[in-house]
């Protein structure tokens, strides 16, 4: 049993030397490759690292098919493997997830080879880049407008394309992020008591999103902003203002007759009657 155990710890130690060596050689011959002034070599190596990088998911062996294509590239402009280069390098950062280059990188290759066969995946991907660049919503929304306008580019381009599914998810999902945006501006008005800037705000999301999922609550806000500036008016604006928050509430009851916020509207309209019987 002792012998046996032995046996299994110099077998272990030896497996782990050898897989050091192993890498140790690998760490050189690549070394080597890089230092080399010979592009065949380098355009196998780089062409085997992407394909076991992308396929096992290794940022490791990516970075290092970037390096080799980064340097061979240029060596391959106007020769027949530059189509297949220039792609691998554009989709590698788009692998590692580097969403900077990768649509600038797409963009080259659609440029110098736009009739290519991986012309519709470069589109795609061109666009996906700008959509993985978005921020919060509450954040500068520059590059989720820029990957709306490039989706529905490979959209309209690609009606029945390979990507279009993904593509108007994609799409879907930045839209609703953008009237997040609008929505909560416009109800952070509300809540800071900016009732005239929340009724506008309202007003524009309304006519600019008909079919937001936040169409209703801005519906709402909007009558209830209307209300709360009223109420707190001087007495001779008061009487105009509760006739328009009354022309808000049929709007809202118009859309949503047994609306979320219906308790609450209800509740309102009752004191704005109350209050037009003084004039």
């Amino acid at each position: 049993m002792y012998f046996c155990q032995m046996f299994l710890r110099v077998m272990k130690k030896g497996i782990l030397v050898l897989g050091l060596l192993m890498l140790t050689v690998s760490c050189s011959e690549y070394q080597q490759l890089l230092k080399s002034k010979d592009t065949a070599p380098k355009y196998s190596a780089a062409e085997e690292l992407y394909n076991e990088g992308k396929e096992e998911e290794s940022n490791k062996k990516l970075k290092k098919a970037l390096r080799l294509l980064e340097q061979i590239e240029p060596e391959f402009r106007g020769k027949p493997q530059g189509e297949r280069l220039v792609f691998l390098l554009a989709d590698t950062y788009y692998q590692l997830g580097d969403y900077y280059n990768s649509p600038f990188q797409f963009e080259r290759f659609l440029q110098l080879y736009p009739n290519s066969q991986k012309a519709e995946e470069a589109s795609y991907k061109s666009a996906a880049s700008y959509y993985y660049r978005s921020p919060r919503y509450d954040l500068d929304q520059t590059d989720t407008n820029k990957g709306v306008e490039e989706l529905q580019k490979y959209l309209n381009k690609y009606p029945e394309g390979e990507f279009t599914e993904a593509a108007n998810e994609k799409a879907t999902e930045l839209r609703i992020k953008l009237e997040k945006k609008a929505y909560e501006i416009a109800k952070q008005y509300h809540h800071t008591e900016f009732y005239k800037a929340a009724i506008a705000s309202f007003n524009n999301f309304i006519s600019d999103y008909p079919g937001s999922p936040f169409r209703e609550a801005a519906y709402y806000y909007r009558f209830d902003s209307a209300y709360q500036l009223a109420i707190n008016s001087f007495q001779f604006l008061m009487e105009e203002r509760l006739e328009e928050a009354r022309e808000f509430y049929k709007a809202y009851k118009k859309y949503y007759p047994e609306g979320e916020y219906t308790s609450q509207i209800e509740d309102s309209l009752l004191d704005i009657d109350k209050r037009l019987q003084n004039f």
